[in-house]
C-alpha cells in the first residue's frame, strides 16, 4: 500500500505550539508519532515523505528512520538538506527526490513538498500531494483548497501517522469543513 504524510518535525519543540499538536513535550511528540506511523505501516508499505523529517533535533534523522516501518521514500522539503550528506540516513531510505510522479491504484499522482498552482498532468486529472503549509489557513491555503485535485498531506490534518490516498481526501475534506477553525 501506498501511504502519505509531510512536516513531520520530529524533535522540533516549537512545531508543537505553531501547529497546535496536542503533545506536552517534544518527547512525547515523538513517541507518540512513532508508535502511530508503526501502528499504521506494514513493512511491505512504501511510505512517500513529502518533506521536513526532523528539524532543530537532538538526534539525527536515522535515529527516527530506523524506528519506522516500511518502504520510505522522501519528496525534499526545505527542511531536509541535511540528510543529503547524512550517509547513516540515506541509508534508511529507498530514495530522495525533489518531485515525483507515481501511480496509486488507477490515480496518478505529482508529488512535491510544496503547493504547486499546476503540476505535471494538472489538465488530465493528476493529483497533486504536497506538504509545507502544515495546518495553516493562511493564503496559500486559500488557493489550494480551490484545486480540486490537491491534497495536503500535513501528519498535523492526518491524525499524525502517514495515510492512504482515500483517506488524504477524507481528512482533507474534513479540515476544509473546519474553516474558519484553527
Amino acid at each position: 500500500m501506498n501511504l502519505y504524510t509531510s512536516d513531520l518535525h520530529f524533535g522540533h519543540t516549537n512545531v508543537i505550539a505553531f501547529d497546535h499538536r496536542p503533545f506536552t513535550d517534544r518527547d512525547e511528540m515523538d513517541r507518540v508519532m512513532i508508535e502511530l506511523w508503526n501502528g499504521r505501516v506494514q513493512p511491505d508499505d512504501t511510505v512517500y515523505i513529502l518533506g521536513d523529517i526532523c528539524y532543530h533535533s537532538q538526534y539525527g534523522a536515522e535515529w527516527y528512520l530506523r524506528q519506522l516501518k516500511g518502504h520510505k521514500i522522501l519528496i525534499l522539503g526545505n527542511h531536509d538538506v541535511p540528510i543529503l550528506s547524512n550517509p547513516k540516513a540515506l541509508h534508511y531510505l529507498e530514495g530522495v527526490e525533489r518531485m515525483m510522479h507515481v501511480q496509486d491504484g488507477d490515480k496518478q499522482i505529482s508529488l512535491c513538498h510544496f503547493p504547486i498552482a499546476e503540476w505535471n498532468g494538472y489538465f488530465r486529472g493528476t493529483w497533486h500531494i504536497y506538504g509545507h503549509i502544515h495546518n495553516r489557513k493562511n493564503e496559500t491555503y486559500e488557493f489550494m483548497k480551490n484545486k480540486e485535485h490537491a491534497l495536503n498531506a500535513g501528519c498535523m490534518i492526518n491524525n499524525y501517522a502517514p495515510a492512504s490516498f482515500n483517506e488524504l481526501v477524507r481528512n482533507n475534506a474534513i479540515f476544509k469543513a473546519k474553516d474558519g477553525e484553527v
